[in-house]
């Protein structure tokens, strides 16, 4: 009964609004308390963001970084509150991570153009685990707000005597969007899309894990980004212009009046015009015939004059 509890718990949360998240998360564990720390461990938070006592830099808050009730700076390796047990990173492993932190602030940097970038780093048997995270938040407009929360865990796995690694990537995206002005109204739009990358790489030394991570997270990245703009933005305004017209009703009926007279033919205009095409070309056929030799008004007769009655005739039935 638990499974099924739980199946349709995170079938819920999936279709409620990201930027409400905790406090539908609140309510759910409120409904079914004996799911707590399953919904925890499997939904999704949106990123907080906290700052560096030692260094001033902002970081960002999640389970990755957590112990307990406090949460470790990437920049300084401390924890705040500070603990005395605190789990942190091998010398080897923090020496690989204050490389991506490094790295992810530029890449950063260059696609969201503002922002901040945590990355943090933990051991394990012939591997390690990292996550990145990227947060970004909207122009601090109080009638536009919004954010862009990206987690992406990836699982490293040597092979090959270290001469080959193995990657798995898991990353989720959520996105939310509100929108609030007189002219258009108010827009709430929001969602998450969570994908998996599993690839295989060389390394040659410690930095080319940092290489491959990136290129997996910047490939996954930008699809993930192009699937949001087709699904949610572009289904969204297809929507929209279904719904809404920038054309008045009796617009509309003109427009409507205008197919169906080219649905059924020619108007009358057009078929006067057509009219006194026909007649001048009459006329015309009739001088020449009289004027020209016999071969050319032979050629006139059966090719040309034919060919001009077809074009007329044509263009009377609407065909072009």
């Amino acid at each position: 009964m638990n499974g099924q509890q739980l199946d349709c718990a995170l079938d819920l949360m999936r279709r409620l609004p990201p930027q409400n998240i905790e406090k539908n998360l609140s309510d759910l564990i409120d409904l079914v308390p004996d799911l707590c720390e399953d919904l925890l461990a499997s939904v999704d938070q949106p990123l907080k963001i906290s700052k560096c006592k030692k260094t001033g830099k902002d970081y960002l808050l999640c389970d990755y970084n957590r112990d307990g009730d406090s949460y470790r700076s990437p920049w300084s390796n401390e924890y705040d509150p500070p603990i005395e047990d605190g789990s942190i990173p091998s010398d080897k492993t923090r020496k690989f991570e204050k490389e991506a932190n490094f790295a992810f602030d530029m890449y950063r940097e260059q696609y969201f153009e503002g922002g901040i970038s945590s990355c943090y780093f933990w051991d394990q048997d012939n591997g390690g685990f990292a996550a990145i995270l990227i947060k970004k938040t909207g122009d601090g407009s109080k009638k536009f707000r919004g954010a862009w929360d990206s987690i992406h865990v990836v699982e490293v796995q040597e092979k090959g005597a270290g001469r080959n690694a193995h990657y798995k990537l898991i990353s989720t995206v959520m996105l939310w969007l509100h929108n609030s002005r007189p002219e258009s109204g108010t827009m709430d739009l929001g969602g998450s899309l969570s994908r998996q990358a599993e690839k295989d790489a060389p390394v040659t030394d410690m930095s080319s894990h940092i290489v491959n991570i990136g290129q997996m997270v910047e490939k996954m990245e930008n699809s993930i980004r192009s699937t949001l703009d087709t699904i949610y933005f572009g289904r969204t305004r297809d929507i929209m212009n279904e719904t809404r017209s920038l054309v008045d009703l009796k617009g509309k009926e003109k427009i409507g009046q205008s197919k169906q007279t080219a649905g059924n033919g020619t108007s009358g205009e057009e078929q006067e015009v057509s009219t006194i095409n026909l007649a001048h070309l009459v006329c015309c056929t009739s001088y020449i015939v009289h004027h020209v030799c016999s071969v050319c008004t032979m050629y006139i007769v059966l090719v040309f004059l034919p060919c001009c009655l077809i074009c007329i005739d044509s263009r009377a039935r609407g065909v072009f």
